[in-house]
């Protein structure tokens, strides 16, 4: 009984993480047996802020390995968000929290990516991080969305 909150907390937890949807893959190294190494590009919008939407491209390996799961990604991936509709930010925004998570091996590496807000810039920041250290440092890759006004409607200059 004892371990029912702690339960309940983690299910909230992954609820309020994106979920993403697959673009689409290029590949970018043939393989004769197994899937072949390629860049996969996927979609998710902010789970909190509508009007948010971020592309977050990744290596996934390919080969026997990558085929059965097993294979370890490696850690590159680049980040980019835009606005994409009208932004209305929550009074209880946090200073900052994870939006994504996706692993990228069969055990304990995975891709984040996390949102900080910059009140004095009035700017959502979104920082993509590997949990796997390399060389001493995690990879990241940021993006910002200043939150501005949509659908203004403007005459184009002729």
């Amino acid at each position: 009984m004892k371990k029912l909150p702690s339960l309940v907390f983690l299910l909230l937890v992954a609820t309020s993480v994106a979920q993403a949807k697959t673009v689409g893959c290029v590949t970018t190294s043939w393989k004769l047996i197994g899937a072949n190494h390629k860049i996969c590009v996927e979609a998710f919008s902010d789970p909190k802020i509508a009007g948010v939407t971020c592309h977050v491209s990744q290596a996934k390996t390919g080969g026997v390995s990558g085929t059965l799961g097993l294979a370890q990604d490696p850690s590159q991936f680049s980040l980019s968000c835009r606005q994409t509709g009208p932004i209305s930010l929550p009074a209880d925004l946090p200073q900052d929290e994870e939006v994504f998570s996706e692993g990228t091996s069969f055990l304990f590496k995975e891709t984040r990516v996390m949102r900080l807000w910059d009140k004095p810039h009035n700017t959502l920041v979104y920082l993509a991080i590997s949990r796997k250290l390399i060389d001493g440092a995690p990879s990241n890759s940021i993006s910002t969305v200043p939150v501005m006004p949509w659908g203004t409607a403007t005459t184009p200059v002729r």
